[in-house]
């Protein structure tokens, strides 16, 4: 008997700890989607990273001339004249690379550009899901776009349409 008791106030334990316990689910790719901002900011970093790369691919077609004009006047060329040439082919080949690097690198300018203009938006949708999260009591709240393990999930504890509205984008 006493062992029955033990295992019924146990199972009433974890029971209710298992209620208490609240998620939902947000599809950030569609929140994102539906703020204006964000679209905005998306086409600017694109215009910008299509300029750069018109910039970098004009450079590297000058150092591809550079190299063909060398290979077809070689023969008529002295020793000093050669290799005159070559150091300013490899001088502008390195400059392409530096250039490359300084646009698209790892904390390139596209890099910073893309923190600058991102992370205020990213910041008001976290916001927007902690304020969410508090108001209706969830202990934890998952990306369904990036959580790539869910396999259906009720439309019911989906709160994007919620965040969107906390952002003042209404659905």
């Amino acid at each position: 008997m006493k062992k029955l008791m033990i295992c019924l106030a146990l199972a009433a334990v974890c029971s209710l700890g298992a209620m208490a316990q609240k998620f939902a689910l947000v599809d950030m790719d569609y929140v994102l989607r539906n703020v204006p901002s964000y679209e905005m900011a998306n086409e600017q970093l694109n215009q910008v990273s299509q300029r750069w790369e018109r910039e970098v691919t004009e450079l590297s077609k000058e150092a591809e001339t550079m190299y063909k004009n060398y290979q077809s006047e070689m023969v008529f060329l002295t020793d000093d004249q050669k290799k005159a040439r070559e150091e300013e082919i490899v001088a502008k080949e390195k400059e392409v690379t530096d250039l490359r690097y300084k646009y698209f690198g790892p904390e390139g300018e596209l890099f910073k550009k893309r923190q600058s203009l991102m992370k205020p938006i990213q910041e008001d949708v976290y916001n927007a899901v902690k304020a969410v999260s508090e108001e209706r009591g969830y202990q934890v709240i998952f990306d369904r776009a990036s959580s790539q393990s869910i396999v259906f999930a009720s439309p019911k504890i989906d709160v994007s349409n919620e965040v969107l509205a906390k952002l003042g984008y209404a659905k």
